[in-house]
């Protein structure tokens, strides 16, 4: 079992004992440490957090560890589901929340999953923010919200259509072009 600690993210093979793969317990930490960090960095006390995941098999059960462990931050999460990289990012500003998670480990195998941290630009986290967010998991110092102020979750599933759209409508995107190529 494999886990990767770095400033780009977290990835892991799935499973294991908690430090050694990305095991439910580890997700938790590291989310909860990302959710305080943004808290800190924007000042909002209520923030909005997308997540977006590939077609991996752990991709599910990752999806609502990520979720759950927001929530229990006092974040608004919206869920993506099953989306592209490009898509979250992009999502990122046009529903102008605060910060995004993707959930993929790209190149790795199958058994691997990670957590991609972005920003409220839709850009990944600086080097610094990635290292605030892993000596805050290592710590243990995460505070979690009370009952009462729990984030919820909706979805919007169908954002990559605004992302294709968005694409379509560039100067420089020939649409008849690409029509007539039947690709």
């Amino acid at each position: 079992m494999s886990l990767i600690k770095s400033i780009s993210g977290i990835r892991g093979t799935i499973g294991g004992k908690s430090g050694t793969g990305l095991s439910p317990e580890d997700i938790v930490r590291y989310v909860a440490a990302y959710a305080s960090r943004m808290k800190e960095v924007t000042g909002k006390k209520k923030m909005t957090i997308l997540v977006g995941r590939d077609a991996r098999l752990s991709g599910d059960m990752v999806n609502n560890l990520v979720k759950g462990a927001l929530q229990s931050m006092g974040v608004n999460v919206v869920d993506l589901g099953m989306t592209t990289t490009p898509t979250v990012e992009m999502a990122v500003t046009g529903l102008s929340a605060q910060g995004g998670i993707i959930l993929t480990a790209s190149h790795n195998p199958s058994n691997w999953n990670a957590l991609k941290f972005l920003n409220g630009d839709g850009e990944f986290i600086s080097a610094k923010l990635g290292e605030e967010i892993l000596q805050l998991a290592e710590s243990g110092e995460i505070s979690y919200t009370d009952s009462e102020k729990l984030g919820t979750v909706s979805s919007a599933d169908n954002y990559i259509d605004n992302h294709i759209a968005s694409i379509l409508a560039l100067p420089l995107v020939d649409v008849e072009a690409i029509r007539i190529a039947e690709m």
